[in-house]
């Protein structure tokens, strides 16, 4: 037991203060838990968003061609007409322009899908304790975060592409976006990193103060079998 912790202190406190104690915790600690569910909820919003946007990169006013891209969806133009062509869906995996925008979008969909799948383990809040679940979802959003770094880092590297090279000309190569610029989806996902593993240190906080209250309930009847 840590001296001056809040368990150390309850041998010495009432059973009333513990009990006002004990209301107190547990009330904070569930106003917090439903803060993180509403992010984590938002968060799967950001990247849903995310995924199937294209605007990653696209034009300037220097570049050859109209257009934008994402991971796998892209228009392009002529320069001269105003309507874009469009192309590129997910379930057409093979017709991706580059292996790196592939590889982005296998890894920034396995984000999304992760917290995806810890929206759906909310259910087990009914099935197991608390902090098993607050764990298995900080453990998902946690990798959720690797994975969405690693689709902002492999997705520059299919800048070299024959098609965003047309769109952004010639200087254009790997990490090096020539004429075109970042867009507003790769600006998101860049902050998606910072917010699943923010989510995911608060899901392990709140799964250790389970364990902590559980702790100062044994103690706190202990005590009441003890008077």
């Amino acid at each position: 037991m840590i001296p001056g912790s809040a368990a150390s202190m309850l041998p010495s406190m009432s059973s009333e203060d513990i009990k006002l104690y004990q209301h107190n915790y547990v009330r904070n600690s569930r106003a917090i838990g439903l803060l993180w569910a509403i992010f984590t909820i938002l968060f799967a919003i950001l990247n849903v968003v995310i995924f199937s946007q294209p605007y990653w990169i696209g034009d300037g006013v220097d570049t050859p061609q109209a257009g934008y891209f994402g991971l796998f969806h892209f228009c392009t133009g002529d320069g001269i007409q105003r309507e874009l062509d469009c192309t590129g869906t997910f379930t057409e995996f093979a017709q991706i322009p580059s292996t790196a925008f592939k590889a982005a979008s296998f890894f920034v969909g396995m984000s999304m899908m992760l917290v995806i799948a810890c929206i759906a383990s909310f259910t087990l809040f009914f099935l197991f304790s608390t902090t098993t679940v607050y764990k298995i979802c900080g453990w998902m959003q946690g990798a959720s975060g690797v994975c969405l770094v690693m689709g902002c880092i492999i997705y520059p590297d299919g800048w070299d592409s024959d098609e965003v090279r047309r769109m952004c000309g010639e200087q254009t190569d790997k990490y090096s976006l020539g004429a075109c610029s970042m867009r507003w989806a790769y600006i998101l996902a860049i902050m998606g990193v910072l917010n699943a593993l923010m989510l995911s240190f608060l899901a392990f906080v709140l799964g250790n103060r389970q364990d902590g209250l559980m702790t100062e309930e044994l103690l706190a009847e202990s005590k009441a079998g003890n008077a």
